[in-house]
């Protein structure tokens, strides 16, 4: 392996908890050089080990990816003996990484008011449903629930419909995010005060916190704002459109001098130079109209056609991708946005974590370890424990 020029390099992370939140943040963190040890419990592993489909041994592909470059340690903290271990090796890293439901650590007696007092610098990033205090602090936070009461669900979809959740735990991926910056934001922190601190982490606050310009709104205006399906409300045009090969694109025509190029581009010059229509306000009373205008141009023609001219154009849209798409992309490629691990079946291709840093870039080193891959090395590497030890705690289902 190269020299880990890595901007985490040498930063150890404990990862406890499992599914999304909690270890999407530490996989973003491994990425980027932290030694990252994944606490699991024996004989099941993470549940997301077994989540969506499967590879010929009953591993997840998800699994490759959201558990690049970490190690793997079964201890069973259901036992006195495990959370003992566990708090030992809280004493060895310098981020903990959790997503229990608020009170769990207190409950086992390994929460950051204890851990200060032997280890003053340790960092909890401690991601949760609804954060760790307030009157819902206790309430199981699944993505779903929570990405609704964030008021991301509200104002996602059509007003003659139900709201609709996109095919994604979106919730959990934006708490890792925010999980993320606030372990960067403690450890510069320490950097000068030498000192750990808590990172309080919500799924619902880290979707309100997606929320633009809804609150400024309503507390000026009583203003709600409301689903508008494939518009953005206030904003003229952007929407998304059928083309004559019944494929959609998205146009963003919004600035006032991208509005005259795409109206011209459909033929359209008529309202490209009404002076009604010459700014956002007043394109916003007439979008019927110009929805109108546009949606009967792209209608003539294919996709390709119809993107190939906007972009000659300068008007910013784009194709809808799926997957298929994003893997046959020259530009993705060439941004490097995939990356190959090693698994049971061979090769298998994962998508890059951004930023890209032109000095200090992240990589994947491996895909997701097996199960308790990594006990023997960090328990013996971390705390000392000696090869009889180690076999009486796997003799007593411990690790």
């Amino acid at each position: 392996m190269q020299n880990d020029l890595r901007p985490l390099a040498g930063i150890k992370v404990l990862e406890l908890g499992q599914l999304i939140a909690g270890p999407q943040a530490a996989c973003v963190l491994a990425y980027f050089g932290a030694e990252v040890i994944k606490v699991e419990p024996p004989g099941t592993g993470d549940a997301i080990r077994s989540w969506r489909k499967l590879d010929a041994t009953g591993t997840s592909y998800w699994w490759q990816s959201i558990a690049r470059n970490k190690k793997s340690v079964t201890v069973n903290l259901r036992t006195d003996k495990g959370r003992a271990l566990v708090k030992q090796l809280m004493g060895k890293v310098d981020v903990v990484v959790e997503n229990f439901r608020p009170g769990t650590l207190e409950k086992w007696g390994m929460d950051p008011v204890i851990m200060k007092e032997s280890h003053p610098g340790l960092i909890f990033a401690r991601v949760s449903g609804y954060g760790q205090d307030g009157p819902r602090a206790s309430q199981p936070g699944y993505a779903s629930a929570c990405e609704a009461y964030g008021g991301f669900r509200y104002i996602n979809g059509f007003k003659d419909r139900p709201p609709v959740r996109p095919n994604l735990s979106l919730g959990d991926t934006l708490a890792s995010m925010h999980a993320v910056i606030g372990v960067l934001l403690a450890l510069f922190a320490r950097t000068r005060s030498g000192s750990g601190q808590v990172v309080d982490v919500s799924i619902f606050e880290s979707v309100y916190n997606m929320m633009e310009s809804v609150v400024p709104e309503y507390s000026a205006e009583q203003v709600i704002r409301e689903p508008s399906g494939s518009t953005l409300t206030g904003i003229v045009p952007t929407n998304t459109y059928l083309c004559a090969d019944d494929k959609y694109v998205v146009i963003g025509g919004n600035g006032d001098s991208i509005y005259k190029r795409l109206m011209s581009c459909a033929g359209r010059e008529d309202l490209a130079n009404d002076k009604r229509m010459s700014d956002n306000a007043g394109r916003v009373q007439h979008e019927a109209e110009i929805d109108q205008a546009i949606s009967d141009w792209v209608a003539q023609h294919p996709s390709a056609d119809v993107l190939a001219i906007l972009a000659e154009a300068a008007v910013p849209s784009g194709p809808i991708y799926n997957v298929e798409d994003m893997f046959n992309d020259a530009h993705y490629r060439a941004r490097g946005l995939f990356e190959a691990v090693e698994y049971s079946g061979g090769e298998l291709e994962v998508a890059a974590i951004h930023p890209r840093l032109s000095e200090t870039p992240g990589r994947t080193d491996r895909g997701g370890p097996d199960l308790g891959e990594h006990t023997q090395e960090v328990l013996v590497g971390y705390l000392g424990m000696d090869e009889k030890e180690l076999s009486l705690l796997q003799a007593e289902n411990i690790v």
